[in-house]
């Protein structure tokens, strides 16, 4: 992650031959900042659950591709000026991202959490149910919702751009806390880190793995997790709406994956728990 500004393009990762159309390779993009999503290592290549899950897909769909680095922020008008083929970055599947672009059927999905410092005031919240699905709330999901969002008034609360858990705080939040973004969860860390925001929030894919780490040895998983409504449908590969038929072609190949059980043991290996979409 630390040579994320200074590695523009990684070079292209070939599978196998025969790709959409014959002769093409299917160019897949990645953000290489979101571990363990996606993250660049420290001699600067990508590794990841998603890095090693492309080239399971690519290979059962008997398709060329390549993978390459591009900034998360303006992912999606690069798919559509035809920069790339396919995004695989982390991305859920929204209302909002559906009338721009077309998805595969998702792979994973993850509760979204919010963290604190151990030495924060809100280190020991907690709530009646640990998770809450955003789509349909039940009574004790409701109350559970209603003392998270109160805990969180005033608070200044940190969150990575164009992401589903900015959505959530502006529709959630709006007016009754400070939000930040940020270009990189990276940059949040650090500020979490360093006291300049109370609250952090991602995935819980995303923090699991991170505090079993030094860097993540000071972070405390505060209330429920949640998900649906503005968190969507799981995570999936975003394409251009002319490509459907590519886009049913890894949906079918992701359906095969998860059948034998790879997905799982990916999620699990980089995870720590299995995310896979069932």
């Amino acid at each position: 992650m630390k040579k994320l500004l200074a590695t523009a393009a990684l070079t292209a990762v070939t599978l196998m031959s025969g790709a959409a159309q014959a002769g093409d390779v299917v160019r897949i993009a990645t953000e290489g900042a979101y571990p363990p999503w996606n993250a660049l290592n420290s001699d600067g290549h990508l590794e990841g659950f998603e890095i090693d899950l492309y080239q399971v897909l690519c290979a059962r769909a008997n398709l060329e591709c390549s993978m390459e680095q591009t900034a998360w922020d303006g992912i999606i008008p690069s798919l559509q000026q035809g920069k790339f083929d396919v995004i695989m970055a982390g991305m859920s599947i929204t209302d909002k991202r559906k009338k721009k672009i077309t998805f595969s059927r998702s792979y994973a999905s993850s509760p979204a959490v919010f963290v604190v410092g151990k030495d924060s005031s809100m280190v020991d919240f907690k709530v009646a149910a640990d998770k809450i699905s955003l789509a349909d709330l039940d009574a004790t999901e409701k109350t559970s919702l209603d003392a998270t969002l109160a805990v969180l008034n005033g608070k200044t609360i940190g969150v990575q751009k164009g992401t589903i858990h900015l959505n959530f705080l502006k529709e959630y939040m709006k007016g009754n806390a400070t939000i930040r973004t940020y270009e990189t969860q990276e940059q949040l860390d650090l500020d979490l880190q360093s006291g300049r925001v109370d609250v952090a929030f991602a995935a819980e894919s995303y923090w699991h793995p991170l505090f079993q780490k030094p860097e993540g040895a000071d972070f405390r998983a505060i209330g429920p997790g949640f998900s649906e409504g503005p968190f969507g449908e799981g995570v999936g590969l975003g394409l251009r709406k002319e490509n459907q038929e590519l886009a049913d072609k890894f949906s079918v190949a992701i359906n095969a994956a998860i059948a034998d059980g790879t997905v799982s043991k990916l999620a699990v290996k980089w995870f720590g728990f299995d995310a896979s979409s069932k």
